[in-house]
């Protein structure tokens, strides 16, 4: 004779089937600035400065790192399945340069094809010198404490 499964094993079942596929769903991201295409549009090189583009835009996503003249408004939308890393599908970035009057001078908009990606080497940081391995970290010292040029006292004082 055969025994099917009762009611509470079957819904169970459907259960853990339902949380399994639910690991599969497509996540989407969005990072940074909300880009509004009117907003962008009415900055205008030569026409507005500092105070109208922040009023018109917002506050920067980041200034420029040698100069304050380069604002920088960062939009990015990514994707990923289940526990994998993140991938850029849409992203723009608007520049815009300002004079040193502080008005508008050039405005420039990249998109996805500027991001790169960077895969590190070996999980550490390559460096010039000696290697360090666990000995050498735990009696390196020996016989350096207190040694002429150190810093420490040395045998003269």
């Amino acid at each position: 004779m055969v025994r099917f499964p009762t009611r509470g094993a079957v819904a169970l079942m459907i259960a853990c089937a339902a949380a399994g596929l639910g690991g599969c769903t497509k996540l989407r991201s969005h990072q940074g600035y909300v880009i509004d295409p009117d907003l962008v549009n009415a900055v205008q090189p030569g026409v507005d400065t500092r105070q109208s583009v922040l009023q018109t835009l917002g506050t920067p996503t980041f200034v420029g790192q040698f100069s304050d003249r380069e604002w920088f408004y960062l939009s990015r939308d990514s994707r990923n399945l289940a526990f994998n890393r993140p991938r850029a599908v849409d992203q723009t970035t608007l520049k815009i340069t300002f004079d040193q009057a502080g008005n508008v001078t050039k405005i420039d908009r990249t998109g996805v094809d500027q991001v790169v990606g960077i895969s590190p080497w070996d999980k550490k940081t390559p460096t010039l010198g000696r290697e360090s391995n666990f000995f050498r970290d735990l009696f390196g010292n020996i016989g350096t404490v207190g040694a002429p040029g150190t810093g420490g006292p040395g045998p003269n004082q």
